[in-house]
């Protein structure tokens, strides 16, 4: 069985200055004032920041599961149909998101433990 947007919800605030901002159509999730993802709960996707080395392999590995959102600099934003993903794969792609995001001090406090 897959993840569901509250398995989402449940490892993203166990990451550290997480904030959501709702926008009616899709929810922003921030760290410390900077988006790594985004929920939209009518679909069950969620998008999230990613080297563009992973969201290359990533949607090249499994297209029914994960699809490019969009590219800025080094950084390739990806898709993930959260049904396709059990919670343990979520918890890695949801922290890594975080970990390029957060401010260094804090990723360094954290190490490298993933949310459970």
């Amino acid at each position: 069985m897959g993840a569901s947007s509250d398995d989402f919800w449940d490892l993203a605030r166990q990451l550290d200055g997480v904030e959501q901002v709702d926008h009616g159509r899709y929810v922003h999730v921030l760290t410390h004032g900077h988006g790594f993802g985004y929920l939209w709960l009518p679909t069950q996707t969620v998008g999230l920041k990613q080297e563009l080395s992973e969201q290359i392999a990533l949607v090249a590995e499994r297209p029914d599961v994960f699809e490019v959102q969009f590219t800025t600099g080094a950084f390739g934003w990806v898709v993930v149909h959260l049904a396709g993903v059990e919670r343990g794969e979520l918890a890695e792609l949801t922290y890594e998101a975080w970990r390029l995001t957060a401010p260094a001090s804090v990723v360094a406090e954290r190490g490298d433990r993933l949310p459970l």
